[in-house]
């Protein structure tokens, strides 16, 4: 009985360690982890790269003055909103208006003397004509003296050789062709002489007289011209804004001389431009026209969109930073010069074997996870392009199972399940 009782116990006791020696076997082995997996497909993907930057003024316009004159009247603030054409300031004119007062009689005294100098330069022009009209009539004048004094000294020649007359009277006779020859000579002179005077004078488009006549247009014209230019200064002394905008500095107070410093900063902001700062990889494929979704910290809970406007490479060649200018309309003026801005700046379409973002197994984006027959295979892969829900990879064979959580630690060749 003893025995039977004694086998029995070690029969139960060798029972119950079997039982245990199965749980610890089964707790040293825990199931494959469930997976969940998302089909490598054929897609279309528009890029996405968020970048950072700052709003700047779409342009910002410094106001200076070189008129040495004070200021007799400020009107704009800071803080002011302007429009284009506004009187921001206005300078004294005092001296100037009498400068132009002074210039101006200038001019008219220049106009009279260009109209008399027209009128003299006719007169000389008419008086040169009218020189060699009467000069060629003192020619002929003589050639006819002398015409008549060489027929009479003939004629008393041949009287004094028949004894008609006697020889004092030829010699008069040749006295006086000899006074006609100096005659004929002087007026050809006096007609050569007019004929040069009448060439220089010329008429009213070219010559000498034509030559007066400009210069004393010249001086006149150079007369209104210095009226005009004070005309300009006087213009000048209003102090009138380029553009609609917002005064951010002031610097003139009334009585004060502009002197070489700015005096007024406008800055137009009812449309700004946002500078983003990438790098060459996330400006591939970018293009101007682009559309742009932008926010800012400032303003949490609005958004804003926008347009690439250029693409900037680095101004230094051992730099690696790009800027990306972006216009972005601001009617209600909520976006400030200084904010910072966090944009999402689309590129064009690409096509081709997309991915879960989040199947990456690091930040490199260059490696996935596959499963195959319940076995896990690490697939080496290159991202074409994100738009941060999906990304188009080469490398990856289409409708590949794709572990969708790249995070979960995964190693090459685990057993796993399919959720």
């Amino acid at each position: 009985m003893r025995i039977a009782l004694g086998l029995l116990a070690t029969v139960a006791l060798s029972g119950l360690l079997s039982a245990c020696g199965h749980t610890v076997k089964e707790r040293a082995a825990p199931p494959p982890p469930a997976v969940q997996v998302a089909a490598a497909v054929e897609r279309e993907v528009t890029p996405v790269s968020d970048l950072s930057g700052l709003v700047a003024p779409y342009q910002s316009v410094g106001l200076t003055s070189d008129l040495l004159e004070p200021a007799i009247g400020v009107r704009a603030q800071e803080g002011d909103q302007v429009r284009r054409g506004e009187v921001l300031a206005e300078l004294s004119t005092a001296d100037l208006r009498a400068n132009l007062e002074a210039a101006e009689r200038n001019a008219a005294a220049a106009e009279a003397k260009t109209v008399q100098t027209n009128y003299q330069a006719r007169l000389a022009i008419t008086q040169g004509d009218n020189g060699v009209t009467s000069a060629r009539s003192t020619l002929s004048q003589a050639q006819q003296t002398l015409a008549l004094a060489e027929d009479t000294l003939r004629r008393d020649k041949e009287l004094l050789a028949q004894g008609y007359i006697a020889t004092l009277e030829v010699q008069q006779q040749q006295t006086q062709v000899a006074n006609g020859q100096q005659s004929v000579a002087a007026a050809r002179a006096a007609l050569q002489s007019a004929l040069a005077n009448a060439q220089a004078n010329g008429t009213p488009d070219q010559g000498l007289q034509a030559a007066g006549i400009a210069a004393a247009r010249a001086a006149a014209a150079q007369a209104r011209a210095q009226a005009d230019q004070i005309r300009v200064q006087i213009a000048k002394a209003t102090i009138v804004s380029p553009i609609d905008g917002v005064v951010v500095n002031r610097n003139l107070n009334p009585g004060e001389y502009p002197g070489n410093r700015q005096v007024f900063t406008i800055q137009e902001i009812d449309r700004v431009y946002v500078t983003l700062s990438a790098f060459a990889a996330q400006v591939v494929g970018l293009r101007q026209g682009a559309p742009v979704n932008l926010g800012t910290g400032s303003l949490p809970g609005k958004s804003f969109r926008g347009r690439v406007v250029a693409l900037l490479s680095p101004t230094q060649p051992n730099s690696s930073g790009f800027v990306v200018k972006v216009e972005v309309p601001n009617p209600g003026g909520a976006l400030r010069p200084g904010m910072a801005a966090l944009a999402h700046v689309s590129s064009p379409p690409v096509r081709g074997v997309a991915v879960p973002a989040t199947a990456f197994l690091d930040d490199n984006n260059d490696s996935v996870m596959v499963v195959q027959h319940g076995v896990t295979q690490m697939v080496h892969v290159k991202e074409s392009a994100s738009d941060g829900r999906y990304a188009v990879v080469t490398g990856l064979a289409a409708n590949s199972r794709v572990v969708s959580d790249g995070s979960l630690g995964l190693t090459d060749g685990q057993k796993v399940v399919l959720r």
